[in-house]
Parts: C-alpha cells; structure tokens; sequence
C-alpha cells in the first residue's frame, strides 16, 4: 500500500512538474515588445514622482517643441529613449502670416480648419524650407532616437467618424508643378475649372502625383535625419483606414502610398483611435493584423509598426478596462512596439496607470 501510494505521489509530482514546465515555457514564449512608450510629455507621472522605468515604459514620444535639455537628462537617467513628434504639413500658425501657403480646394477657395488639423500646401517652396531648417535645428540640438512625422497627408481630417475629405491643393503653384511633373497642360480659366479638367479627365494621374509629393517630403526628412543624426528612426503617425475605406480615401484623399513610403520609412505608427473614430476596441486588433499583413514586417527588418492606442476620454470615457484591451490588442501580429495618447490621460488616473504597468510588464520579457 505505502508502495503504491508513493509511486502516485511520484506520478503526481511530475505530472505537477510537467504543468510548471509547460506554465514557465509559454511564458517564455510571450512575444516581447521592445517598444513600450508613451505619447506626451512625461511631466504628469514625475509630477507625481513617479519613474517612468518602474511602470515598465521604456520611451517617450512627445512634440519636439516640448524637448528640453533638463527632460533629456532625466529620460536618460531613467533609460528612456526619446522620440520626438514633428507636425510636417500642419499649416497652422504659418498660413496666416504666408497667405501663398494655404491649400485651396477643388472650388477655388482657401480650405477651411478641418476640426483642429489645418492643412498646409506641400509644395509650397517658402515653408518646405522653414520645416526642413525647423527639424535641422531640432535633431541636431538633441540626440534624439528618432523623429515620427505627424500630419503627413494633404489637408483632411481623418480623426472622426464622419471624416473631413475636401479635394485639394488646386493652387496655382500645385497646378504648375503637376503640369511640369506630368508634362501635360492644363486649360486656361479659373483654378475651379482647372479643378474639374484634372479631375474628370486625369484623376489617376493626379492622385498618383500627390502621393509622389508626400513621398518626396518623406525622403527629404530621412536625409536631413540620416546627416544630423545617424542611426536615428524616421516613423510615421498615420491615418490607419484600410485599401477601401471611405472609398479610398486614404490614398485618393491623403495621399498615403504604402508602396511609395515602406522604403523610405522605418516604422509606422497607426493611429487606431477605436473611440474618437466611433470603432469598437475590437476594431485595434483587426487593424493591426490587417497592416500587418498589407506591409510585412518580420523580427528586426524594416518597416517595423509601432501602433498608437487611444487612453484618453474623447469623446466619450475611455474606461480603464477598454484602456487594457487596447494596449494588448495594438501589439497584434507583427507590432513590435505600442504607446498610447496620451500621456495625461493615463496620469491623472491611478487605474489606467497600474494597467500600463502590468501590461508593458507582461510584454517586456522581464516576468
């Protein structure tokens, strides 16, 4: 009897073992993502003397206006990288006072703010100039891991359930520049009507054309980073629709190429905000496998994709729970990295701030 009953106790012992082993191996299985960020200005959590490092966040993206010397330090000191946000074609603050660089629409008119985004024109030459030498100044001041554009895309707003998607820039600098580009010639009359030669008889040749525009922007901004400040990542925050959406608006509309820019970028960031675009949480992961599948990126090659979640509340509450799903699911597929916007949404709730720290604890191998 006491013979038996050791060797069930032996039995159960390794059948115990096995369930440790198995346990310790599918951890060790968990994908790592070796980016965990967050998206603004890190004083919210050091205001409430809170490291960053001890919530298992390991970088920060924030507007490069907001990067000060003192805020590099302490990011090192915590082993942060930093990444700075640059608002390429955002034409506020700079079309006011330069009228030649406001984008005018299929109408002939100067286009209106589109919620809070105000679209510059990209070929305007005097501010290509002022926000190529602005990043010049900004990425050899600090040494930064890298620079993600932000309002990269023709004037639209995308950011809303019911997009803004106005024609646009039908300037009479855009619609040289297209004649030169393409070698056709434009009808005299009025820029309205010139509007509606291109866009009844050239449609795709112009679309294609404005792709190349924010292609070419994206090329000058790897060169300027590739001389100032080699080794550093050029990203890319962009609108996440997929091929068809909105009738392809993505492309058609914005002027995002995936073929044109997946050389020249090295990671893009999605902007899957499930509740400011009226989508269900579910909707992040769908859209994470689906980018993932549209533009390969395996293990450590180039395009990498580091999506960008929603935390906070706008329009409606983001709850802590949603918050939690979020974050798992933009780490779908292939990503290799996650941040979240923004950084005071998640500080000034305790909640939210002890989920980030047990989801990037879970993701960053260290368990």
């Amino acid at each position: 009897m006491k013979k038996n009953f050791s060797l069930i106790l032996a039995g159960l012992l390794i059948i115990s073992g096995s369930g440790c082993r198995q346990k310790v191996a599918e951890s060790k299985n968990t994908k790592v993502i070796e980016i965990r960020g967050i998206y603004g200005s890190p004083n919210p959590f050091w205001e409430k003397n809170i490291r960053l490092d001890e919530l298992n966040v390991n970088s920060i993206f924030l507007s490069g206006k907001a990067i000060t010397a003192k805020m590099m330090e302490r990011a090192d000191n915590e082993g942060l990288k930093v990444f700075a946000e640059f608002p390429v074609l955002n034409g506020e603050n700079y079309v006011e006072d330069h009228p030649e660089a406001w984008a005018v629409d299929n109408y002939g008119n100067k286009v209106k703010p589109a919620s809070w985004f105000l679209g510059v024109c990209p070929t305007e030459p005097g501010f290509r100039k002022f926000r190529t030498d602005e990043l010049t100044m900004l990425v050899s001041e600090f040494d930064l891991d890298g620079v993600w554009m932000d309002y990269m895309h023709w004037h639209a707003q995308f950011e809303e359930p019911e997009p803004i998607l106005p024609e646009t820039c039908f300037c009479n600098n855009c619609l040289a520049t297209f004649e030169s580009v393409t070698g056709l010639k434009i009808p005299e009359g009025s820029n309205s009507n010139k509007a509606e030669w291109i866009l009844a008889n050239h449609d795709s040749t112009w679309r294609d054309w404005r792709c190349t525009v924010i292609a070419d922007w994206a090329k000058e901004i790897k060169t300027i980073l590739n001389r100032e400040r080699p080794g550093a990542l050029l990203g890319i925050y962009h609108c996440p629709w997929n091929d068809v959406e909105f009738n392809g608006a993505r492309r058609r509309i914005l002027g995002l190429d995936y073929e044109m820019l997946k050389d020249i970028i090295d990671v893009f960031s999605p902007m899957v905000y499930h509740g400011r675009m009226g989508r269900e949480a579910e909707w992040v992961k769908e859209n994470t496998e689906w980018f993932c599948e549209r533009l390969p990126a395996k293990g450590n090659s180039f395009p990498k994709v580091w999506p960008i979640v929603q935390a906070y509340n706008d329009p409606d509450t983001v709850s802590a729970e949603e918050f939690e799903k979020v974050l798992k699911f933009g780490t779908s597929a292939e990503a290799t990295g996650i941040m979240m916007f923004t950084s005071n949404a998640v500080a000034e709730s305790n909640e939210k701030i002890e989920i980030m720290k047990e989801v990037y604890s879970e993701i960053s191998g260290n368990q």
